[in-house]
């Protein structure tokens, strides 16, 4: 298992604190441990590429060729 060492701004390792106060975790480590893989988790992290193909034309705009969204000739109006 692999060590690390963080700094946490003192808002979320008070929260961390409650959490292990309230019941919810045994202990800070596994309550770092369990948030950690929580929130990596929410990302879909895998280890296998992406079957979908990358959209090539979506970067293949120059600057010249983009246009700017307050210029664009809408029907919208206030």
């Amino acid at each position: 298992m692999s060590r690390i060492k963080l700094s946490l701004p003192d808002q979320v390792d008070s929260d961390i604190q409650r959490l292990v106060d309230q019941g919810e975790f045994l202990n800070r480590d596994q309550a770092v441990e369990d948030l950690l893989k929580r929130g990596i988790s929410a990302y879909n992290v895998t280890t296998e590429e992406s079957e979908e193909p990358v959209d090539d034309e979506m970067f293949g705009q120059t600057a010249a060729e983009q246009q700017d969204p307050a210029q664009m000739d809408d029907d919208y109006g206030f």
